[in-house]
């Protein structure tokens, strides 16, 4: 007779600290064995093997596999789909349950329908834990139990109810770890992909950065954000260790943690936003759709300083500053009129930070056809952006150096352009109403 174990499998969750899903595993009273698989139908859709954001899995995996040995256990790494992974673990173990942490994209949800299905033919149960939001899909509702489409009331519902519960971190007793030898992980090659220049390191919060950062987000030569988007897409930093540091150091921070777990939830109560736009009537638009144009867009070569040097810092490192994502997006959406998937798709590739829920809520608000109170003719002026938040153009000479000897006339000038974005949203909007 084998010994019944639990099973926990990581996947946006990367880390041994403050893990509510690893926290009930340990706590179900048999051995935890923990998993990761490298899934080969998400892994097979990057075309690019030089993919940094799979190297940061891969070396915080190589993390994490330090941290689980020196608790008394290790990790067992696959590359396979899950069905088959835990078909073979069946039949070398026997499991009782299946941990993971909750995940809301559609995908997400459809592949652990599967395998929990699979699971449970075996007599297997699959235990979900919220851990990578405060508050979940049903969480924050207006009183009617329907959900909030507007940011600000969302905020304030999620303010009022937060509290110290919902931030506490998750302690546990890593003694109920199944005793493993260590055994390593396969290499970046066997799972078809290259190593690349990205060095992980284990997230930290900075109060330095943190306690003004209100003052100095917007402004792109600072270069003072957290930088913890890719450590909270991957799960390498607790949310609820960002929110406790946020209501000590800084409201501001606070209400961009707020935004993420908008966004998500926006995605799971309308899982259609992912390829449509939130507000229907935006599917009228007449969008121009030139693909010349999206190219120079996309090589940051629109004659726009700021929205090139923007582009440029994406491609050369996968990080783009948030004020600079807002101008790019407007500028494609509003100035080219291209549509908004088209720009979604285009970060999605590039950002190493690629969360679907904040990439798509994020391009559906810079093309005003997403869930946000403010109309549709917000048209960002890229030269007046520049002047209010790059003056000296200091981010400018960063990342587009050569934009003084280059300089041209820009693809398309502003005043026209945001003429023609007007007149072709009115008209798609007023073909809305007669229809």
């Amino acid at each position: 007779m084998k010994d019944k174990i639990a099973v926990f499998w990581f996947r946006r969750d990367l880390r041994l600290s403050d893990n509510s899903g690893m926290r009930a595993a340990l706590q179900s009273g048999f051995p935890v064995l923990p998993i990761f698989i490298f899934d080969p139908k998400i892994l097979g859709k990057l075309t690019d093997k030089y993919d940094k954001r799979v190297d940061y899995i891969h070396q915080a995996l190589q993390a994490l596999q330090e941290d689980l040995l020196a608790a008394g256990g290790d990790i067992r790494v696959f590359h396979a789909e899950p069905l088959s992974v835990f078909a073979a673990l069946h039949k070398e173990y026997d499991i009782a349950s299946v941990y993971a942490s909750r995940d809301y994209e559609p995908d997400a949800i459809k592949r652990d329908s599967e395998v929990e299905k699979s699971l449970k033919d075996r007599g297997i149960s699959f235990v979900t834990v919220k851990d990578q939001v405060i508050f979940e899909r049903d969480d924050i509702l207006k009183a009617d139990g329907t959900p909030y489409t507007v940011y600000t009331p969302y905020s304030r519902k999620w303010k009022e109810k937060l509290e110290d519960k919902d931030y506490r971190a998750a302690i546990m007793k890593t003694d109920h770890l199944l005793p493993l030898k260590k055994k390593a992980l396969p290499r970046l090659e066997d799972i078809g992909f290259k190593k690349t220049d990205i060095a992980f390191k284990r997230p930290r919060l900075d109060a330095t950065i943190i306690d003004d950062y209100g003052e100095n987000r917007d402004f792109p030569a600072k270069d003072h954000t957290t930088r913890l988007g890719i450590a909270l897409r991957f799960g390498t930093i607790s949310v609820r260790a960002c929110v406790r540091f946020a209501l000590k150091h800084n409201g501001t921070w606070l209400n961009e943690l707020i935004w993420r777990e908008f966004f998500m939830q926006i995605l799971a109560h309308f899982p259609k936003v992912v390829d449509t736009c939130f507000k229907p009537q935006y599917e009228h638009i007449k969008w121009r759709n030139n693909e010349k144009e999206f190219d120079l867009w996309c090589a940051g070569k629109t004659g726009y300083p700021l929205v090139d040097a923007g582009m440029r810092q994406l491609n050369e490192t996968g990080f783009m500053h948030n004020r600079v994502r807002m101008v790019t997006a407007s500028f494609l959406t509003k100035h080219l009129l291209i549509d908004w998937r088209w720009g979604e798709a285009y970060f999605a590739t590039k950002l190493l930070d690629y969360e679907l829920s904040s990439n798509n809520g994020n391009w559906q608000w810079a093309a005003g056809c997403g869930c946000d109170a403010a109309p549709y003719f917000r048209i960002f002026n890229p030269s007046a952006q520049t002047k209010k938040f790059d003056k000296d153009l200091a981010y400018v000479k960063e990342w587009n150096p050569d934009f003084e000897s280059l300089e041209k006339e820009p693809i398309v000038k502003h005043e026209f352009a945001r003429d023609r974005a007007l007149k072709v949203y009115k008209q798609a909007l007023n073909k809305n109403k007669e229809s």
